[in-house]
């Protein structure tokens, strides 16, 4: 539906994922042309125009010359020049700075990384800022670099996706908890918040389907080939219609916002007792039961209510296992 693919390009994570790669570009060639930038990063126009907009007035309190970022776009060319706050070094605590050197040592595990190279360099720096002595405290404790079920199965997808293969999964659907066997033909492979997905087409389903990495328990090469279909990639929604969505009306409270930015949701309104109405299409009424679970108070069903009835089970069975004392 181009009405949603056009609403979910607007959403912050689309328009962040955007910045992080025409910020640094046009620092580096100051006063490209728009035209370039467009075509370059296959945005559109009006697109482009309103993130450097939002850019300009990016910053940090008190918000004085100093702490804004500036754009000038004149002539139809682009300059921008970072607040003052950027020239100064981000800084990690041995913490932070650990569990990234783990978590990039485990993805650098990955055979056919694309990334490896600039990876490899981020952790030797990393490495230098630890020491030795941090270091050599994870031997024995903590192996790193073996790939892991995750990484495997980004490394055959990719491969896969490459070799134009088809690929048997098997595949761990959380709304409904059900573990299946998949024949899929893999196109694209990529990251988003946080997330590895794999675009295939799905034999079981005979539809495209978004696969996340991390619920691939198992990928197997088949020796078969296919023809590819032409399915979005990286940029694309997170959420694919279909004729299954059920639409899902909650009221949302400030602190449960972000859903509006990590999920695809239509209809927004904002009520007057401070609440944000949004409508949430899904194909799985349990998982959304789970979401809002997690929201805790801060989401309301609004609709459908065999939704408010699911969550109210899963609260009262949850309660119930807090006031069972263990054998």
């Amino acid at each position: 539906m181009p009405g949603a693919e056009a609403r979910a390009g607007a959403r912050a994570a689309d328009r962040l994922r955007r910045l992080l790669v025409v910020v640094p570009y046009v620092l580096r060639h100051p006063g490209t042309p728009i035209g370039e930038l467009v075509e370059r990063f296959g945005i559109r126009e009006g697109e482009l125009v309103e993130d450097l907009n939002l850019l300009f007035v990016s910053g940090l309190p008190p918000y004085g010359p100093g702490d804004l970022i500036d754009v000038q776009i004149e002539d139809g060319r682009v300059w921008i020049g970072m607040a003052d706050y950027f020239s100064r070094p981000v800084r990690l605590t041995r913490s932070e700075a650990l569990a990234l050197y783990l978590k990039g040592q485990a993805l650098l595990g990955s055979p056919g990384l694309e990334e490896a190279p600039a990876l490899s360099t981020a952790l030797r720096k990393l490495e230098e800022g630890l020491g030795d002595e941090v270091l050599s405290g994870l031997a024995g404790r903590v192996a790193v670099g073996g790939g892991g079920h995750v990484t495997q199965a980004v490394a055959t997808a990719r491969r896969a996706a490459e070799r134009r293969e088809r690929l048997s999964i098997e595949y761990f659907t959380a709304g409904r908890e059900e573990l299946t066997t998949r024949t899929i033909d893999p196109e694209h492979v990529f990251s988003a918040l946080g997330n590895w997905y794999v675009v295939a087409w799905d034999h079981l389903a005979d539809a495209e389907r978004l696969f996340r990495a991390d619920r691939i328990r198992s990928v197997r090469e088949t020796g078969e080939t296919f023809d590819p279909r032409g399915l979005l990639g990286a940029g694309r929604p997170l959420y694919t219609r279909s004729e299954r969505d059920i639409p899902v009306r909650l009221a949302l409270g400030p602190s449960a916002r972000w859903v509006m930015e990590y999920y695809s949701v239509e209809n927004v309104r904002n009520r007057e007792d401070g609440r944000t109405e949004v409508t949430l299409p899904t194909k799985e009424l349990p998982w959304v039961a789970k979401l809002v679970l997690r929201l805790g108070g801060e989401a309301e069903v609004l609709d459908p209510p065999e939704l408010a009835a699911m969550v109210r089970e899963a609260a009262r069975a949850t309660l119930e296992r807090y006031r069972t004392p263990p054998a």
